[in-house]
């Protein structure tokens, strides 16, 4: 069962597509609401396939939207992070894509988004504020897109 609104986010600790870390307190305010980023975490099952990639390469096009001085957008599967190095250069995703390789899927289980049948994350959204707070959240089985726009009028109301 995916984490709901109302809830604090856990926090993570992940390695990107260049080997870099990266943690979701890292985007929390500081100072009691000034500073900080909300943050659009989403979770897809595989680089490569057909769903993540339209979805990805769709944030891609809209990214003005997801990164921006005060939006971050984190995309997290449970491929290697050389993997996700290759598809990020192949489509020329240019926001952090987050590996939840090992221990497998463990961020993932802690969103309520792993599917154990199938090994992966199915399609979790969740919009963080910069306070840590999920906002909003949506999730969709793994052959069904979400739709951005929604983000967008997500982001629009914090």
């Amino acid at each position: 069962m995916a984490i709901e609104a109302g809830t604090l986010a856990p926090d993570f600790e992940l390695k990107d597509n260049h080997g870099r870390t990266v943690r979701l307190s890292d985007f929390r305010s500081t100072d009691g609401g000034t500073g900080g980023k909300n943050v659009v975490l989403l979770f897809y099952p595989f680089a490569f396939t057909g769903v993540c990639t339209g979805e990805l390469c769709a944030l891609r096009d809209e990214l003005p939207s997801f990164v921006n001085e005060d939006t971050q957008l984190l995309a997290v599967s449970n491929d290697s992070i050389h993997t996700l190095r290759v598809f990020a250069e192949q489509e020329g995703l240019e926001y952090p894509l987050l590996s939840d390789f090992w221990p497998h899927g463990e961020i993932s289980r802690a969103y309520g988004v792993f599917d154990e049948e199938k090994g992966c994350a199915v399609r979790g959204t969740f919009i963080i504020d910069k306070e840590g707070v999920v906002r909003w959240t949506v999730v969709n089985g793994l052959p069904d897109a979400r739709d951005l726009d929604e983000y967008v009028k997500a982001l629009a109301a914090l």
